[in-house]
């Protein structure tokens, strides 16, 4: 039986109408949203530039879209650049979340935040963790980061950008168009139209846009091992769990190479407990890496990571670093 915590609302990416609350809601936050953006191209509202590039990778819907594998990947292609990228971070949903914190492989997600944690993982970067980030970016600047990325944030302007990057699940799009909370809107559809790279999660990539696709390395026991392959599961039933915007998406990659998917969605951040995975039958578990740093502590050998790697075109990362090249900041 197939267990789900998450409450997207159904009409974010359904055909109901929203409750008339939400529309009446929409309308002032929409009214919040245009007055920040007059105030801000006036220059009523200050913005801040720090001595280095900034790159924000985010979205214009509340929830995930892909930035964090996106974010890994731009970090290992800023490296091969010649550059010294550091990761700046609200991170969402840990706690004392007012403390900034430098965030290590080790840090335990309760304290980073689950996708600061992952990215200081897999990539190997400094990631300074700040409610304030450019406060942050500015931490990472002072330890020799000669370009910083900001996970998320495309809203916080705050701290002038050199690029923006915006995420789009190719799957959802902008859902039935509407602003929070009538619809998954943080700022107008067309608010992406303004950066300089819009980059499509799974789906077809319209002109002007990137397609990227997230490829499954195989599944990582979690209590340690070697990764075995995604075949290995083919034909076989597993309890699939997802706490990220669009659980679906990593259903289907599972389903796609003839896993048998019993599937359990999460909210987003979603801070799991053991009785989370307690489903009555000892199938495999697979999870997104995301969610399996948050559910180390209590794993058994029945519990694997999915790791995936984002792959965009190869003219994706010339174009980005050609322009990075031309921002005002250093080059390497």
């Amino acid at each position: 039986m197939s267990r789900s915590k998450d409450t997207t609302p159904a009409w974010w990416y359904g055909g109901a109408a929203p409750p008339l609350y939400t529309r009446a809601l929409a309308g002032a936050f929409g009214v919040a949203v245009g007055l920040r953006r007059r105030l801000l191209r006036m220059g009523l509202l200050r913005t801040n530039r720090i001595g280095v590039p900034v790159i924000v990778v985010g979205n214009v819907t509340a929830g995930g879209t892909g930035k964090t594998p996106l974010t890994i990947e731009l970090v290992r292609q800023l490296r091969q650049g010649g550059y010294r990228p550091g990761v700046a971070s609200r991170g969402y949903g840990r706690d004392k979340h007012a403390k900034p914190l430098w965030i290590e492989a080790s840090t335990s997600p309760a304290q980073g935040g689950d996708e600061p944690v992952l990215i200081a993982r897999r990539s190997g970067a400094l990631v300074r963790v700040d409610a304030d980030r450019l406060a942050g970016a500015r931490a990472l600047m002072a330890e020799g980061c000669d370009v910083i990325v900001c996970d998320d944030g495309l809203q916080h302007y705050r701290l002038q950008r050199d690029i923006e990057i915006e995420v789009v699940d190719g799957q959802r799009r902008y859902g039935n168009g509407r602003l929070l909370p009538a619809g998954p809107l943080r700022e107008p559809a067309n608010r992406g139209l303004l950066c300089d790279f819009r980059v499509v999660n799974g789906g077809d990539a319209g002109f002007g846009e990137w397609a990227m696709r997230l490829r499954a390395d195989g599944a990582m026991p979690s209590r340690g091992g070697r990764m075995q392959s995604l075949s290995s599961f083919g034909g076989h039933r597993v309890h699939a769990v997802a706490g990220i915007g669009n659980p679906q998406r990593f259903f289907d990659m599972l389903k796609s190479v003839g896993i048998g998917v019993v599937p359990h969605a999460f909210d987003d951040h979603h801070q799991f407990v053991p009785e989370d995975l307690a489903f009555g039958s000892e199938l495999p578990v697979l999870m997104t890496e995301k969610d399996a740093v948050k559910c180390a502590e209590f794993a058994t050998d029945w519990h694997y990571s999915v790791p995936v790697t984002a792959e965009l075109p190869a003219a994706f990362w010339v174009a980005l670093l050609e322009k990075l090249k031309h921002s005002r900041g250093p080059s390497p």
